[in-house]
């Protein structure tokens, strides 16, 4: 039986070749966002999916996992058009980390997402 008190070391690593933002709890795989790297000028990053492992859950790691997907955003001086519904609603209870994208660019994220069927 685990020590509730055992405190989580959360990693979260950027596989961009693979489009696959990881978390590894202990060192186990425990969540991923997948997204996209949109073309264009602005170039955006896109949330598709946000899963959680079912033996990670309710831990806080796709709220973490968000978290550092805009933070990366900003790094790179790029909008976060947020598809996946965990995303945008993580979005909107944090206003202050989670720029809303303009309109246009979430019209042309749907439309490049229909180019990558293996995201779906």
């Amino acid at each position: 039986m685990a020590d509730q008190s055992e405190r989580i070391e959360l990693d979260i690593r950027d596989d961009r070749a693979s489009g696959n933002l990881l978390a590894y709890e202990n060192g186990k795989a425990a969540g991923v966002i997948a997204y996209f790297v949109m073309d264009g000028d602005p170039a955006a990053l896109v949330a598709v999916h946000t899963v959680v492992e079912p033996d990670h859950e309710g831990k806080g790691i796709a709220g973490a996992l968000v978290q550092e997907f805009y933070a990366m955003a900003a790094r790179e001086g790029v909008p976060v058009v947020p598809l996946c519904p965990y995303a945008a609603k993580w979005a909107l209870r944090h206003p202050d980390q989670a720029p809303e994208a303009p309109a246009e660019l979430v019209e042309k994220a749907k439309t490049q997402l229909k180019s990558h069927p293996e995201l779906y």
